[in-house]
């Protein structure tokens, strides 16, 4: 799937392209000043009372308090009258996260908002603080600048005046899409070039910048106007290193006794030919604050000004039930993706998309092969289970038996779904008996089961009763056709009758959790990423429907209008979704579904 983006630009943005919403500037008569009644969050130290007033600390030549760290942000966002930006984090001097106790910043000029945050020198941050700038319109709605890179250290906490020069990183910028985990952590991740430079004893300016698509064996390089930059010279530019675990390229200087203002650019070095490759694009940089005594500047350039468009990456959509070899049991397997990613490798392909993987067992009939009406948004197919593996220390008479029917099945021309989901829901039982009492045991199964009881427990005790009544039409379920925690509790517990049968289910779940995220992780080790796919409807007789009626309408039918492929239009017969409902909670059924699909995915599509 390629997605056309529209590119517009955004103001304060300068010499961006960018896929946001176009920003207009503030006019000269249109500027909003900060406001004097807008509240702002102060550190208070609390002590015995005194009818004297107390004493103030003194402050050093910069209007620092002894005793004190402050941090001054200067972000760079032209805004609309009405328009107010603030900072949140995750610490409680910038709200915890909440946006509603977020620090609030102050219109300082046509290009930067500002704010000042002091802590005291003996209260510091141990842990990294992650934060945001967010910007709220006159209506209330609320922006993010995008990404978790925003962050101060705790060793940032060590210097006592902080300026931070930041910059807007709008959802929409393109680059954004190359620090998603399917790039930083697999198809780019070989492109990280070490670099080794000396750091000055005294440090003025960091300066930090992202170039995600850099080849192997580049990094970036500074030049500019002041000496300590070079004067342009291109022979033996300043180098920027970058970690592996990072976004930023940065490079620390000692600018104390550099003239300011200071113009500079970045640019592209080979490491290995020792070698300038390019300046980036755009006009100059230009770096205006010179430091005073005491005073470190974090700068923090955004992107460097490159091409954006220069990688590019195919890739294949297939079921699995067709990826057959002759390790499968008729019909293709879990494990098979190993294959398909050699494959992949072998004709440069990207990215594996599968269709959906969800188990559709309804009516225990060949109608089940139909991949989009899952009796459950959460669970594996039993049907992409590879039984061999579970054989390893199995009798010999099984393992032979297994071997016949595993030839009689891989010879078939089309798989025979209803005889290898009978013969492999056989094998799973034998080895259920065998081993299915370890493994529930197993600290790995403790922890799988606690992180997905909230859908496992339910859908297992489902098949159970489908099982028990003939029908997965839970209305004919008498006592349990209404879903109820408690009675499906008691029904699951270890000490029911029909615990045997249930936990069959969590067994089966947790082998295919095993068995795809092996394939998956062998993928991402071959630079392969992998894609799955959601339906958007359920089936009104899954578990999905029985466990929360209120988040459907049960009584409406969706489906599709004519087209050229169905004339006549499509009823699919799913339920549609009670969006209010789903709302009030959070949509906490869509994150939990989401969550448990990035187990094994990198992407997700969305289908209908």
């Amino acid at each position: 799937m390629i997605l056309a983006i529209e590119k517009k630009t955004v103001a304060g943005s300068s010499n961006r392209k960018t896929t946001a919403v176009k920003t207009k500037k503030a006019s000269a008569g249109g500027i909003k000043a900060g406001k004097a009644d807008q509240k702002t969050v102060r550190s208070t130290a609390t002590g015995k009372k005194s009818s004297t007033a107390p004493k103030k600390k003194p402050a050093d030549a910069n209007g620092n308090k002894s005793g004190m760290i402050r941090i001054t942000f200067l972000l760079r966002y032209s805004t609309h009258f009405g328009q107010d930006l603030f900072i949140t984090g995750n610490h409680p001097m910038l709200g915890n996260n909440d946006p509603a106790l977020a620090l609030p910043m102050t219109y300082f000029n046509e290009q930067y908002w500002m704010a000042q945050w002091e802590i005291p020198a003996n209260q510091v941050p141990t842990d990294p603080v992650i934060y945001h700038y967010q910007l709220r319109e006159p209506d209330g709605t609320i922006s993010y600048d995008w990404g978790n890179d925003k962050v101060l250290t705790p060793a940032i906490f060590k210097k006592k005046d902080i300026h931070i020069n930041d910059a807007w990183n709008h959802a929409g910028y393109y680059e954004n899409t190359f620090y998603t985990e399917p790039f930083t952590q697999v198809l780019l991740k070989q492109n990280h070039t070490p670099v080794t430079v000396n750091r000055p004893r005294t440090i003025t300016h960091t300066l930090q910048v992202k170039a995600p698509l850099l080849q192997q064996g580049q990094t970036l390089c500074i030049m500019g106007s002041e000496p300590l930059l070079g004067q342009w010279d291109t022979l033996e530019p300043l180098l920027l290193q970058r970690a592996a675990d990072e976004d930023f390229f940065r490079i620390d200087l000692n600018l104390s006794k550099a003239s300011f203002p200071i113009a500079y650019k970045y640019g592209i070095y080979d490491v290995n030919r020792k070698q300038f490759v390019r300046w980036e694009d755009g006009n100059n940089r230009v770096l205006q604050e010179a430091p005073l005594k005491g005073r470190y500047h974090l700068i923090n350039d955004g992107f460097a000004i490159l091409p954006n468009q220069s990688w590019k990456g195919a890739g294949v959509a297939i079921p699995v039930f067709s990826l057959r070899t002759r390790q499968s049991f008729g019909v293709g397997e879990f494990a098979d993706l190993k294959t398909l990613s050699d494959w992949a490798v072998q004709t440069g392909l990207k990215m594996i998309q599968l269709l959906p993987v969800n188990d559709t067992t309804a009516t225990g009939s060949w109608m089940d092969s139909y991949p989009y009406a899952a009796i459950s948004a959460f669970a594996l197919h039993p049907l992409y289970l590879h039984i061999a593996s579970l054989l390893a220390d199995a009798d010999p008479v099984l393992l032979t038996a297994y071997q016949k029917q595993q030839a009689e099945l891989n010879a078939l021309p089309v798989v025979d779904y209803e005889a290898v989901m009978q013969q492999k829901m056989q094998y799973i039982r034998v080895i259920f008996e065998h081993t299915g009492k370890q493994t529930l045991a197993s600290a790995d199964y403790l922890s799988y089961f606690e992180q997905n009881k909230h859908w496992l427990v339910p859908y297992a005790a489902f098949c159970y009763l489908r099982d028990e009544y003939g029908t997965v039409n839970f209305s004919e379920w008498g006592a349990y056709a209404s879903y109820r925690d408690k009675e499906i509790n008691a029904l699951a517990s270890p000490k029911s009758a029909a615990y045997p049968a249930i936990s069959l289910h969590y067994f089966i779940q947790y082998q295919l959790h095993l068995q795809l995220k092996e394939a998956t992780a062998y993928a991402h080790a071959h630079g392969i990423i992998v894609k799955g796919d959601i339906a958007i409807g359920v089936y009104r007789h899954g578990a999905d429907a029985w466990q929360r009626p209120d988040l459907y309408h049960m009584d409406v039918q969706a489906g599709a209008p004519p087209d050229d492929f169905a004339v006549t239009g499509q009823n699919w017969g799913f339920p549609t979704y009670h969006w209010e409902h789903m709302q009030a909670d959070g949509y906490a059924w869509w994150k939990q579904r989401f969550e448990q699909m990035s187990y094994y995915f990198d992407a997700f599509r969305i289908d209908h």
